[in-house]
């Protein structure tokens, strides 16, 4: 499928270098959380956007390192024992392993990520701490390997913006939730649509500006795959650190939302 102008990337990006930038990125974000990025990691930040104490002490504490989501949904996901859950992006596992504790032994959480080194990680920290509802796959998130109305709940944090086909992502989200299952998510949009000097860069892409679509566009793609968007949130705690990124959040108001749709 050929996602529409307003959801794709630029025609000028190079998809392999794009690919290539954001596991580049997100391989350093597992092997060295403490090195310079664009943006914050850690627990810190995390209870900061919402993340309970008691949640995180829970979980092991190499993926809350790691951790570099924009934005705390779970309020609005509201998990309950026995959901089966999907993570899109889902890194270094902590928001798996915040959505196993959710859903209990009885639920299911499946990780997809396309980067090894954070699937990786998180297989061994699930292993060691003994996550035993959770499940990590290789795979791209604008092709999905579920099943068809398999899922109860989509969960992502600051990942669908990396996307350079966002609304095959959100076709494919409402393929494998159930009928009136929920996508709950953190992510980073604009208030203006970016010109195409940012939207055609691959490296402001891999740093979470470049690929942003100006949110009504992001609200607009949601539900011409068939979601109701019914909830967004501004996250005014998430920050960027580097001074070109937050030179881009005030040229054009570069933000976090958390956001709840369900499935018409």
């Amino acid at each position: 499928m050929t996602a529409t102008p307003s959801t794709a990337a630029g025609k000028n990006v190079d998809p392999v270098y794009l690919e290539s930038q954001v596991k580049d990125m997100y391989r350093k974000v597992a092997l060295d959380p403490s090195g310079d990025f664009h943006f914050e990691m850690g627990r810190k930040m995390a209870e900061r956007l919402g993340y309970a104490p008691q949640d995180l002490d829970r979980i092991p504490a190499e993926a809350i390192e790691s951790f570099a989501g924009v934005g705390h949904y779970f309020h609005l996901a509201k998990l309950v024992p026995g959901e089966t859950v999907l993570d899109l992006g889902s890194g270094s596992g902590m928001d798996t392993f915040v959505a196993a504790i959710k859903v209990g032994p009885e639920g299911r959480v499946i990780g997809v990520d396309m980067t090894d080194e954070q699937r990786t990680k998180a297989e061994r920290l699930r292993d060691k701490a003994g996550f035993k509802n959770v499940t990590y796959l290789k795979g791209y998130i604008e092709s999905l390997s579920g099943k068809d109305a398999s899922i109860d709940v989509v969960i992502s944090n600051g990942v669908i913006n990396l996307s350079p086909d966002k609304a095959q992502v959100f076709r494919e989200v409402a393929r494998v939730l159930k009928s009136g299952g929920r996508l709950a998510l953190s992510d980073i949009v604009t208030d203006v649509r970016l010109p195409e000097s940012v939207s055609c860069n691959a490296d402001l892409w891999a740093a979470c500006i470049g690929g942003a679509l100006q949110v009504d566009d992001y609200r607009a793609a949601i539900e011409a795959a068939g979601l109701k968007v019914m909830n967004v949130e501004t996250n005014d705690a998430y920050r960027f650190l580097s001074d070109n990124a937050q030179g881009a959040t005030k040229k054009w108001g570069v933000k976090s939302i958390s956001l709840l749709a369900v499935k018409r």
